[in-house]
């Protein structure tokens, strides 16, 4: 019998916008470290990031009344793009609600998409409660970054994908902001490849899972760092850190490794020159987030026990 994550996977309706993207080999880190390193190429989605699939997702299941009254978000980044590209495909009616601080390009990449952007408050947080009274004031719907099953789901179709695409992994290392995707990712693979360990890798100056993990519960950090602004999330979503601690692994243990991966902002930028090297794109820093990750810990014992040569998949 599927359980209920796998089955919301299964059913997210992603792919009316998104796409099945490649997982290609990166020879150069593959050779400089001895192990199979593959990128998953989730910057290649048409608003370069993972975070259309959740968006989608999200906004697609609503009933045919809340999409007359349309959708509100809080973003300054990829999910603003998600949420504006989903309801321009769907032609509903759209407020995405941007800290004043935020540069112009990226409200302009937003509008460019079919955002209606509106600036408020010094910070995400003052953005994000001004959003959510609004979506309860004029009826919207709020669409969530990461803190929503649906989301979750539609991040978890890329779990689905690693899983036809590369059958015998062992490795896939997942950027944390506030958990969607690892969650998603962490939810698929424990039920349908348990052999699998997840490993989360966050910035240093925003380990909001690392220190939850080790309190047992979820803290707000004091101050995010903002170099990898698209994983500068002071507190882990409550349903993503519920999903990573009881996702279970074929040895009965956590599928998400407890011991996180934190990369300082020079292993990042060591991680877009590789990217680039690789593959002749340039991604944000959040999207060499999970490389920084990877090559951090490569070379480690523990990752060496299962083949003489590791097999390591990055989502990027």
């Amino acid at each position: 019998m599927l359980s209920h994550w796998v089955r919301a996977i299964l059913q997210a309706t992603v792919y009316d916008v998104a796409i099945q993207t490649p997982l290609e080999t990166a020879p150069k880190l593959t050779q400089r470290f001895a192990n199979d390193i593959r990128f998953k190429r989730e910057d290649l989605q048409p608003v370069k990031s993972f975070k259309l699939r959740g968006a989608y997702n999200r906004i697609s299941q609503l009933s045919d009344e809340q999409k007359a009254r349309g959708v509100i978000c809080a973003s300054a980044g990829n999910h603003a793009q998600g949420v504006a590209y989903s309801a321009r495909k769907l032609s509903l009616n759209n407020i995405i609600v941007m800290p004043t601080t935020t540069p112009d390009i990226k409200v302009e990449a937003v509008r460019a998409l079919g955002g209606n952007v509106d600036l408020h408050g010094d910070s995400f947080d003052q953005a994000n409660r001004y959003a959510i009274d609004r979506a309860e004031r004029e009826g919207l719907t709020f669409i969530p970054p990461y803190d929503d099953e649906l989301v979750i789901a539609g991040q978890g179709t890329i779990a689905l994908e690693l899983t036809q695409q590369w059958r015998n992994m062992d490795y896939v290392f997942v950027a944390v902001g506030g958990g969607g995707l690892i969650s998603g990712v962490a939810a698929f693979l424990g039920e349908v490849a348990p052999h699998v360990k997840v490993i989360a890798v966050e910035a240093e100056q925003s380990a909001c899972l690392k220190a939850a993990l080790e309190t047992g519960e979820r803290v707000k950090l004091e101050q995010v760092g903002l170099f990898v602004d698209g994983v500068a999330v002071a507190q882990i979503g409550e349903l993503p850190f519920d999903v990573v601690r009881t996702q279970k692994s074929d040895n009965s243990g956590p599928i998400v490794e407890p011991n996180v991966v934190t990369c300082s902002n020079d292993e990042v930028c060591a991680a877009v020159k590789d990217v680039f090297e690789e593959s002749r794109s340039i991604v944000e820093p959040a999207g060499a987030l999970a490389v920084a990750g990877m090559k951090n810990i490569s070379q480690r014992t523990i990752f060496k026990a299962k083949t003489a040569r590791p097999s390591f998949a990055a989502l990027i």
